[in-house]
Formats: structure tokens, sequence, C-alpha cells
């Protein structure tokens, strides 16, 4: 067969399995995909209140080596907190207020837990004293920092779930289950999802230290060591709408920072069906893997199918390997983990507001850890991120 030919010929079998890859990730679209942001919102807040009552997970780590809560000081006043609806959508948020007033009785609460996008805005403009969300952007990073000179204090409260949406699941990468791969480094992650780049925001700074150039791109499976159908063909890159928060976590985690994606980087996002269900963007992300055999995807593991696999991760500068488990996200030894952050308003050089460095010990403590594990969907944290953490507050 003539050189040409069979480029040609392979040309169109990678366009065929993109196509196939994108046919099937749309297939339980039925005939209609309503993308209507407000239609598409529409039930979310009885999908999560019902979410929230469950416990997910019945593993009880020992937390002994958690510091017991014993108040520093009394204090009394309110607690303004702004953020995140999971917090109010399931027990935990008003388990730790309640067992945080049997030790400080002369507190009370005044809550605007809506969402997370109101976080740093209630913080930054002085309408919160506690505010938990998500990883703050450079955006509200700026916007605090254009109004007080300085920024906010970023306290790791939880480490995320390992499969629950919503509660800030962790990120798992997955191929087709026809794949030989097994494991990947964070750097060969760069490479695959990642582009080359003259630096990253880490925060508000521009670092050009993380800069790379092309020849770091991974773009075909050969590159990888991969071998059989796939090894001459480009890979397959999916994932989330870029506009979401988890593609910010991934690129923080795995590029940086930087938002310069792979350019041919297929994004999904949610919508519903004709018929109300909600189609996720995870799990059309899964989806379109488990019908390209030259895919891979990063989604929760909440969206496996039995048509994907997903990969062990070496975290930067290390080969060790390690799978994605409730054992290894709650130590973090997998990289890829997500947590939810409290963000307090600390003035360089003057003293944090007594009850609110009082709250925030509590939720450190084992007695607040105690109520994430309760709860169920979060996890507790480590005693070395507590110590990490308390260290902040001083």
């Amino acid at each position: 067969m003539r050189s040409s030919t069979r480029k040609a010929l392979e040309a169109a079998a990678c366009v065929a399995a993109l196509a196939t890859g994108l046919a099937g990730a749309i297939a339980t679209a039925g005939h209609a995909q309503i993308r209507d942001p407000i239609a598409v919102q529409a039930g979310r807040e009885e999908k999560l209140n019902k979410r929230g009552a469950i416990a997910y997970y019945t593993r009880q780590w020992d937390l002994s080596d958690l510091p017991d809560y014993k108040p520093e000081q009394q204090v009394s006043g309110v607690i303004r907190q702004w953020g995140s609806n999971y917090f109010r959508q399931s027990s935990l948020g008003k388990a730790w207020k309640d067992a945080f007033r049997r030790y400080e009785p002369g507190i009370t609460f005044k809550d605007r837990l809506d969402t997370t996008l109101i976080a740093i805005p209630g913080l930054a403009l002085g309408l919160s004293d506690v505010s938990p969300g998500r990883k703050i952007t450079s955006d509200e990073l700026l916007m605090f920092q254009r109004l007080k000179d300085y920024h906010p204090t970023e306290i790791s409260a939880v480490t995320g779930s390992l499969n629950v949406p919503g509660w800030n699941y962790a990120i798992g990468i997955w191929v087709n289950k026809s794949n030989p791969i097994t494991k990947l480094t964070v750097e060969q992650l760069d490479g695959i999802f990642g582009a080359q780049r003259s630096g990253a925001f880490r925060g508000v700074e521009w670092d050009t230290s993380v800069a790379r150039g092309p020849d770091k791109n991974i773009r075909y499976w050969k590159q990888l060591g991969v071998t059989g159908a796939c090894a001459d063909k480009p890979i397959h890159v999916y994932g989330y709408n870029l506009k979401y928060h988890i593609p910010i976590t991934f690129a923080d985690r795995v590029m940086y920072g930087s938002m310069k994606w792979n350019e041919n980087l297929t994004e999904f996002t949610n919508y519903k069906n004709a018929d109300g269900t909600t189609q996720l963007e995870g799990q059309q992300t899964v989806d379109a893997v488990g019908n390209d055999p030259c895919g891979i995807g990063y989604a929760g593991m909440n969206s496996a199918t039995p048509r994907v696999k997903a990969l062990a991760i070496a975290p930067r500068g290390t080969h060790d390997y390690v799978p994605l488990n409730l054992e290894t996200l709650r130590s973090r030894a997998y990289p890829l983990y997500d947590e939810v952050y409290f963000y307090i308003d600390k003035a360089p050089g003057k003293p944090l507001d007594p009850k609110v460095k009082e709250f925030m010990r509590f939720i450190l403590s084992r007695q607040g850890q105690e109520l994430v594990q309760k709860d169920g969907k979060y996890l507790p944290l480590t005693a070395a991120v507590v110590r990490a953490q308390l260290k902040k507050l001083d």
C-alpha cells in the first residue's frame, strides 16, 4: 500500500473513532437537548437536598491524632457566613453550628449559603465573616486585593468526596477499557491535556518558571509507549466546559494553573433531556471515552461505566503511582483531590476576629472533623493538614 494511501486511511479511522466517541456521548439525549441555563437549573435544589440527606460513606477513620477543641476564650456575637450551598443542603453546616454553640453559647449565626459564587464578594465587601466555597479564582483574588490591599486567608476545611456529585469530588483519569495503559504521571497529564505556554497565573502573579515548549506536548499514544490499534493514532481528549470550576482545579493540579489546553479538547456541558433528566458533563465525558478506543478524559468516579477504567496517577516529580480510592483520597496521596476552603479576612499584622478564630479552630478540631465523617460525603482532614491550617489563624 502506498504511504499516502495508508496515511489517508489512518486519518479517516481517527476521524471515525472521534465521531463515534462524540455520538456515544450524546446518544442518550433523545430528540432534544435543553440547554437554556434556567431550564437546566430547574430542580437542582430538590436533587441536592435529597443527595445532602444521604451519608455515602460509612468508613470510620481514627481521628484521635486531631486536636481536641478547647476554647481559648469565650466569645459572643454574630458570625455571618456567605458561600457554598452544600453546607446548607446537608446536615454538616447545622451540625457544626449546633456543636460549636455548646462551647460558645453567646454565638449566633446569620447565613447566606446560596452559592459559592457569593463567597468572596461577601467577604470583600464586609458582608461576611466566613466564606466557604471552592478555590478562589484569579479574578476574585484580584477583586479582594483591589479593595483590601492584601489577600484573604484560605483555610482548608474538608477534603472533597470520592464520588458524590456536587461535593467537590476528586478527578479521575479515564481511558477506554481496551487501552493497555494503566498509569500516568502528572507530567504526562500536562503533556496530554495542556499545551506549550510562556507562563501561568499563580493566584494573581504571572509565573514564567512554569513555561514549557511544544516538545512537551503529548499528542499520540505511541509517545506513552502504547502499542496496538491506537499506537500511531492521535490521543482524543475529552473534558468539561472550561468555564466550570472542575477544569480550573484540574489545571491547578496538573498544569500549574495554566489555561493553555490541548487544542483538540472536546468540551461537554450539562443539559437536560426532553424527559427532564439531567445529562451531566462528566457522564458525557466518560461515555465518549467508552465509545472511543483512542480517547482519554477526566471526570468524577460517579461517572464510571464498564467500558472505561481509571488510571493510577503519580504526583509531580515521582513515579509512585497512586490509585483513586477513599484511603488515598483522604491521605491526599492521590494528587487530583479537591477540597473546600473557608476564606476569612485577616489583615496582615492584626489579630483575627476572636469569634471567627474560635469557629475555625472548632472546625479543624477532632470534634469538628468527626462531624464531617458522620455526614458521610466530604472526608475528614488529616493531622498534617490540620496543623498547617491552624498556623494560618495566628
